[in-house]
Parts: structure tokens; sequence; C-alpha cells
């Protein structure tokens, strides 16, 4: 018996111990923190994501940019329904991935928040969230956190509208992010941007590339400018391989035939083939535009990011 009670309670205090470092493994996350945007005239709201150990030292961490999906999404939905906090923190944890910073912008209007900004300038520069992106934001993280600030360190993931950011950011800027995580990446065709209904188009792309627009005239030149496709298509092997690509879509997603039609065209370019295995994965499960979906898939884009920083 005495045996007996012992060995229960050697267990409970190894079973205590666990517990107290798993509890100090937790990662922090601080929400709406605010940054004054000149190019935007509003103060842009984001949330960041500090690793286990934060406090008790005073390293450098990569960084990753979190971008949201669209409608009625926010910044801190990542943290809130996607539940990345823990998803990073058991990464870390468990050595899969390095400790890091992510960074989670807010991609909705302050004025007009019916109209979705999908991270483009609006065609009369009344809002410019790329420019602001690129001249203001990244700068800022890389000023006032503790982020390493070079291309090798810094990566970006987004799912859906975010998702579409993190592809089209990554060949418009190929010297910007070593790797980039796309979960049901938000990118239409032509056919299907021609085919899209009149209120969809206005509210996603209007403000981008013209409102009102109707079937082929969508195709402007605006369209063009943001269109992952013609990108891909016009880019070098040096542009495409500057950054590393995850493309993960479901196999019910409502942007399948977008991520199938990007997949092929990362492989080969019309009769030459151009195969871009080691910079480029793809994959489709099962599912299908849902926050289930990405909460499942989101481990597996990390470590690939995790993966590329190590390289």
């Amino acid at each position: 018996m005495t045996c007996m009670k012992l060995a229960a309670g050697a267990a409970g205090a190894v079973l205590l111990s666990a517990v107290s470092v798993l509890a100090q493994a937790a990662g922090t996350v601080e929400f709406d923190r605010a940054m004054e945007s000149e190019i935007l005239g509003w103060d842009l709201d984001y949330s960041i994501y500090y690793p286990p150990g934060f406090d008790e030292n005073e390293r450098k961490y990569p960084v990753i940019y979190l971008m949201q999906g669209g409608g009625s999404q926010t910044h801190n939905d990542w943290f809130l329904r996607g539940r990345a906090a823990t998803i990073f923190d058991e990464l870390i944890s468990s050595g899969n991935m390095p400790p890091f910073i992510a960074v989670a912008p807010n991609a909705r209007r302050t004025p007009e928040p019916e109209f979705n900004t999908y991270y483009m300038n609006d065609t009369d520069g009344g809002v410019r969230w790329e420019d602001m992106f690129v001249e203001e934001f990244v700068p800022h993280v890389e000023a006032t956190y503790p982020v390493l600030a070079s291309e090798d360190f810094r990566a970006i993931a987004g799912i859906s509208m975010g998702g579409y950011a993190a592809l089209a950011y990554s060949l418009k800027y190929p010297d910007m992010f070593v790797a980039a995580a796309a979960l049901s990446p938000a990118i239409r065709t032509d056919e299907q941007i021609v085919n899209l209904d009149q209120p969809g188009y206005d509210r996603r792309y209007g403000k981008a590339w013209g409102m009102g627009l109707e079937a082929d005239a969508r195709l402007t030149d605006e369209y063009y400018s943001y269109s992952v496709f013609e990108m891909l298509e016009n880019a070098s092997d040096e542009v495409i391989g500057g950054t590393e690509f995850f493309v993960d879509t479901g196999a019910d997603d409502i942007f399948f035939d977008g991520s199938v039609l990007l997949h092929s065209m990362l492989r080969s370019e019309g009769e030459t083939e151009r195969t871009l295995s080691s910079n480029h994965r793809f994959m489709i499960r099962e599912g299908g535009h849902t926050w289930d979906y990405w909460r499942s898939g989101l481990p597996e884009a990390i470590r690939f990011i995790g993966d590329v920083i190590e390289d």
C-alpha cells in the first residue's frame, strides 16, 4: 500500500511538472494594436502573437504576416476562430517550428466596410491598402518589434482573400518573403470573374478594378495587374523562384478551379516544362471553404514555412 502511494505520489508530481512546463510554454497575443497610417488616413488595427519565452530573452525572431479572409472577418479571427496561438505554441514546443512572431493586420475598410479591400489599391487611389502594407506596415513592424528584418526570415500566410494576398504580394515583391502559404486562396479565373454576379463583383473588386463593370468589361488593365495568373504568365523563373509556395485547397472549395490552374502554371508554362517542385507544394484535402478546414490545415502550412526558414 505504501509503495502504491509513493508511486502515485511520484506520478502526480511528474504530471504536475509536465502541466507546469506546458503552462510556461504558452505564447501570448495582444489584440487590437494600432498603427497610424498616413496612406490610409486612419489607424490600422492589428494583432500580434509572441512565442513562448518571449519575455525571457532579447533575441530577434522570424516573422509571419497573417492575412485574413474577406466579408465580416477581422484580424482577430486568426486567434479567436482559428485558434492560431494554440497551434503556434504546439509547433514551437514540439520543435517543429522555430520560435517566431506573427502579425495579423486588419484588412477591412474603416470607411465603407461593406466593400472588401482584397489587399489591393483602389483604382481611384481612395484606399491604397497595398501601398500601406509595403511602405508603412512592414517597416513599422520591423522598427517596433524584435523581428529579423530580412527576406530570409519574413513569410506570409493567408486564408481565402488573404490567401490571394499571400500569392499576389509574393509575386509582385519577390524579394519580400521567403515563403508564402495560401489556404483556400480566393483566386478566380477570367471566366469566373466575367460570370460573377454584379453585387458580388462590386463588393469584392469594384473599388480596385471599377464599379459597375459587367462581363468582359471587367477584364481591365487594373484587373490584369492584380491577376495571379497574369503575374505567373509574365514572370521569370527567377521571380517565381524567389518565394517558396504552399497551397492547400479543399476538394469542395469554391476556389478549387483557380487553385488547380495555379498549380498547373507553377509546374509548367506553355510547351516548356518548368518544374518547380523544390519551391512549390500543392495539397487537396476533403473539405470546403470553412474555418474547420483552415484550422486543420494551418499546422502543416506553418511547418512548411518553418522548414523554409530553417533551410
